[in-house]
């Protein structure tokens, strides 16, 4: 349940699906390595459905819309990510999905994020252009790092651009939707070509039912929070949760991996 609003957050929702178990001291991280993938894909795309259905009018207007324009745009804020998604996705899991490392990715976020929504508000996302797709896909590809977060880089990544805080959540939105789609189908022929895990078929469907209906409650309250409201709250927060974590690590006989 956690993940769907932790996606659309600036909070990092893999942070919360690798650190929730880890601090409630479940043993989410000795189940079979393919079943936990196969997871964490399926809470991906219960999201990225949910999130066509609350997206609809902005969807559909965009391809009302569409223009060799919005796609070279659309097209540059998601090949960063996708290509290194590609390209780095397994040294990322092996090397950067520990408490220690996501930590350090929530903390990091927090502080980029406090320092660009100071940027004056002085924009609209119609003003975007090819280098501000650019640098939404960066700041998407730098997302990939557990704990930075994707819609907290690219919102960063925008309001340092000087959009508005309400303009930087949509163009958020409308940059991380691709990149969540592909991710989900990428990864869900991969675990197909290898074979689901044995006895996966509940956790699966359980996944993306939560993820889904998880995303559908809270879009819409999310939505009419994001109007003119500072980050600063979301900044505390990752910072909070970080240090929570690092609180943890320096506890006697804890270990550093998840």
């Amino acid at each position: 349940m956690l993940h769907g609003p932790a996606e659309l957050l600036p909070i990092s929702s893999s942070a919360h699906v690798a650190l929730a178990p880890w601090l409630l001291r479940w043993d989410y991280a000795e189940l079979d390595a393919e079943l936990r993938k196969e997871f964490e894909v399926a809470l991906h795309a219960g999201t990225a459905a949910a999130l066509l259905i609350v997206l609809r009018a902005e969807v559909g207007d965009f391809v009302r819309n569409l223009s060799p324009r919005a796609l070279a745009l659309a097209g540059l804020a998601s090949a960063p990510a996708a290509l290194a998604g590609y390209a780095l996705e397994r040294p990322i899991e092996r090397h950067l999905g520990t408490p220690a490392t996501i930590a350090t990715g929530l903390l990091a976020g927090g502080v980029v994020l406090a320092w660009a929504d100071r940027t004056p508000q002085r924009r609209t996302s119609a003003d975007a252009s090819a280098s501000d797709a650019l640098c939404l896909g960066v700041a998407q590809a730098c997302a990939l790092v557990p704990g930075v977060s994707r819609s907290g880089a690219t919102l960063a990544a925008a309001r340092r651009r000087g959009f508005a805080r309400e303009d930087a959540h949509r163009l958020s939105r409308h940059a991380a939707l691709p990149v969540i789609a592909g991710a989900a189908a990428l990864k869900g022929v991969r675990a197909g070509r290898r074979g689901f895990a044995r006895g996966g078929a509940a956790q699966i469907t359980a996944g993306v039912a939560a993820s889904f209906f998880s995303t559908l409650a809270t879009a819409r309250v999310i939505r009419r929070l994001e109007r003119d409201r500072s980050l600063a709250p979301y900044a505390v927060y990752r910072t909070a949760l970080g240090a929570t974590v690092l609180r943890r690590l320096t506890a006697p006989g804890t270990t550093m991996t998840s």
